[in-house]
């Protein structure tokens, strides 16, 4: 049983070190087929979240547990619940950028949904999801062997999923980034039936002005999974705006 983050980095070359956030009861390796798109422009960091009663705490908690085990970051790419967890590493001034895939900072930011994320935590625990729930989520068929990187399949990650998500409410929000020096990007799915598209205009107007949005029309919940060529296709700008060197200020000459 994990009590603390585990965490890997994937290549050793240049570029940013980019953060990859699982969702409430996903598994960070679910991140994979992301990473190695990846691969050539960035160091993918593959994380997975503390266990069991570890679990217990709330995304700001467990954004300082990442910040602790895996340092600093140029940039977050966070699904769902990371998204809260991102956008603490953000304010706290450990990661320049963050995109958002299908993910919100605030429970608000999900409308109704957000006033029952605790009974996420009931769900995992006692519904048991399987491949059923992994393919609504998904929005396509998901192989059996791949669903437990998609909703919590074992008594443990059951059990983890309910400590977590009765911890959300225990702790204060993020602070808003929209008046930080940081660079944000949206990537939602059409078909996330978890994390509605009406989410991101919420989640925008709390990250800076100018946010680019995109929609990925099939897409579900787990766009990253599903969708790993798209969601590099749109990440790679933005990394790459954010790796490159900032151009000094010329200086003004006497006349």
């Amino acid at each position: 049983m994990r009590r603390e983050v585990q965490w890997m980095e994937w290549g050793q070359g240049r570029g940013p070190r980019v953060l990859l956030l699982p969702g409430l009861g996903a598994r960070g390796s679910g991140f994979q087929a992301l990473a190695h798109q990846l691969l050539p422009w960035a160091r993918p960091i593959l994380v997975e979240y503390p266990e069991g009663e570890a679990a217990a705490c709330g995304a700001g908690a467990l954004a300082r547990q990442v910040l602790r085990a895996v340092g600093d970051v140029d940039a977050v790419v966070a699904s769902s619940f990371g998204g809260m967890v991102a956008a603490h590493l953000a304010a706290a001034g450990a990661a320049r950028g963050v995109a958002f895939l299908g993910a919100f900072t605030r429970t608000e930011h999900l409308g109704v949904r957000g006033l029952v994320i605790g009974m996420m935590g009931p769900i995992a625990r006692w519904a048991r999801p399987g491949a059923v729930a992994a393919g609504l989520a998904a929005w396509t068929p998901v192989s059996f062997s791949r669903v437990p990187e998609v909703v919590p399949t074992t008594a443990l990650e059951r059990s983890s999923t309910w400590h977590r998500a009765l911890a959300i409410r225990g702790e204060a929000p993020p602070p808003e980034l929209r008046r930080l020096p940081v660079s944000c990007v949206c990537i939602q799915g059409t078909r996330d039936v978890l994390v509605p598209p009406s989410t991101v205009e919420r989640l925008a107007a709390s990250l800076p002005p100018g946010t680019p949005r995109h929609l990925l029309r099939g897409a579900g919940h787990v766009p990253y999974f599903t969708h790993p060529e798209a969601c590099a296709g749109l990440l790679r700008p933005w990394l790459a705006a954010l790796d490159a060197p900032a151009v000094p200020e010329m200086e003004s000459s006497a006349a």
